[in-house]
């Protein structure tokens, strides 16, 4: 998508604080889950009853099953970006070696042997994430605070 602003550093989200380039769309979210909110967002198809509450709070729980998971998930990812673009060795030790130490200190599920999730991530290789791939976590923190306020 292109757009119409004539001044490139100040377009999208260039002149952003990668710090807050996630918060305002994790922000946003919030509003999604507030049960009165949702009433006023959705209708069935045929009746244009809103959402039931029952399947409200399936939805609910199930957004929330294993939170915890995704967010060790997400810490490892970030422990891994930051490990390769702060201290990572090349000549030292190997890619693969990095992501085993992080996840023998982290992970409670570990992947198999033959898992070599690093050459998909394109977040931080492709992606423009590079060293900041906690942005992620960060921007969910902030936005919380903020949606508390």
């Amino acid at each position: 998508v292109r757009g119409e602003v004539e001044e490139l550093s100040v377009a999208g989200i260039s002149g952003v604080e990668w710090d807050a380039v996630e918060l305002p769309s994790q922000f946003m979210e919030n509003f999604c889950w507030e049960w009165d909110k949702l009433q006023q967002m959705t209708a069935h198809v045929k009746t244009g009853e809103p959402l039931p509450r029952a399947l409200y709070d399936k939805m609910l729980a199930a957004k929330n099953f294993q939170s915890g998971m995704q967010t060790l998930r997400q810490v490892e990812f970030s422990l891994i970006d930051m490990h390769l673009h702060y201290d990572f060795d090349p000549h030292g030790q190997q890619v693969q070696e990095l992501i085993d130490d992080i996840r023998r200190n982290l992970a409670v599920i570990t992947p198999p042997s033959f898992n070599r999730f690093q050459h998909s991530f394109s977040h931080i290789f492709a992606g423009g994430y590079a060293a900041g791939y906690y942005s992620y976590k960060w921007a969910e923190v902030l936005s919380s605070d903020a949606y508390a306020a």
